[in-house]
């Protein structure tokens, strides 16, 4: 592995997981594989789940990280090509990256969009433009439009309970992306990044709820069964993923903000006693019921601890290959 953008950077996504739970059983196994290395993290947006998890997971392989917050730390950077810098920016990417790539020997980005523009976001400008002119591995943290290393997440926590799940390794388990209410505008990069590696995965009955208008990328979703009756797709589902997102056709809108769509217990009597998922942070009361969120069928604690093997397994991956390329 070269990049960690997106599932198609994964060769294989299996392997990847048992990686993941191998170090989670012996989480120092690979120590020394980092040791001499250093990982910078370069946030653009705030994190807590992603920036610890990524520091503790260099820490078990022996590699040293720096964190580095663009917005408030350093210059305001350029993206563009050919860009005239006689606005708010003050260095730009093809100067700063090559730099960085004298620092470090892997560098870690997280990004957002700006929900104001979709053929800007999902150029994905920010973290192709690294790509180019770092020269280093790159791993995404959270781009524009994915968020792989969640989305590792999840199949790994999903892996987890199938394999504690006699019934769940007879059949494909039902999974259910649903859409939620919230109080403001989020990107889609969570449910685009969810349905990408489900679908990537095979191993699901993969159905997507929402209301109508909060269509997704079909890139994305592609084959998965889309429905606007939350209820018919909660039927025998056995994991539900819970997340919200802005409008994608008319972008970063929020058209429908119904509180009927947030699910509650009486809404997982339809399911197979299924296991909830959420990304964190979550709004309570709004996105998902106190009820869920604290009782047996939450998995979101568990969701957010998953976070460092999926980090590990990455970058154990990438820095094999910096020592055979």
């Amino acid at each position: 592995m070269r990049h960690f953008t997106s599932v198609g950077d994964v060769s294989d996504i299996n392997a990847l997981v048992t990686r993941a739970l191998a170090f989670k059983k012996d989480p120092w196994s690979k120590r020394e594989l980092g040791q001499r290395r250093r990982i910078g993290c370069l946030f653009l947006n705030p994190s807590m789940r992603t920036r610890l998890s990524t520091q503790v997971a260099a820490q078990h392989l022996g590699m040293e990280s720096i964190l580095f917050n663009v917005g408030s730390e350093g210059w305001s950077l350029e993206f563009e090509d050919e860009a005239i810098m006689s606005g708010s920016t003050v260095e730009h990417v093809r100067d700063a990256a090559p730099v960085m790539a004298n620092y470090f020997d892997i560098l870690a980005l997280r990004t957002f969009p700006s929900l104001q523009n979709l053929k800007d976001d999902y150029s994905e400008l920010v973290i192709r433009q690294f790509i180019r002119f770092a020269g280093i591995p790159v791993v995404s943290l959270e781009s524009a439009t994915l968020h792989p290393l969640q989305s590792l997440t999840d199949l790994i926590t999903i892996r987890e309970c199938i394999e504690a799940n006699p019934a769940l390794q007879t059949r494909k388990p039902k999974v259910v992306l649903t859409w939620a209410p919230h109080v403001k505008p989020l990107p889609q990069c969570v449910a685009n990044s969810f349905s990408q590696w489900v679908n990537a995965w095979g191993g699901a009955d993969f159905v997507i709820t929402h209301p109508e208008d909060y269509e997704l990328d079909q890139r994305f979703t592609q084959d998965a069964r889309l429905t606007h009756r939350q209820v018919e797709a909660l039927q025998d589902a056995d994991f539900v993923y819970v997340k919200n997102w802005s409008t994608y056709r008319d972008y970063g809108k929020i058209y429908c903000n119904d509180p009927g769509w947030m699910l509650t217990h009486e809404k997982l009597q339809v399911t197979r006693q299924a296991k909830v998922m959420h990304c964190l942070p979550v709004r309570r009361n709004v996105e998902l019921s106190d009820e869920v969120l604290d009782g047996p069928h939450s998995l979101v604690t568990r969701q957010a601890a998953n976070r460092v093997w999926a980090a590990q397994a990455v970058l154990a991956e990438i820095l094999e290959n910096l020592q055979h390329p």
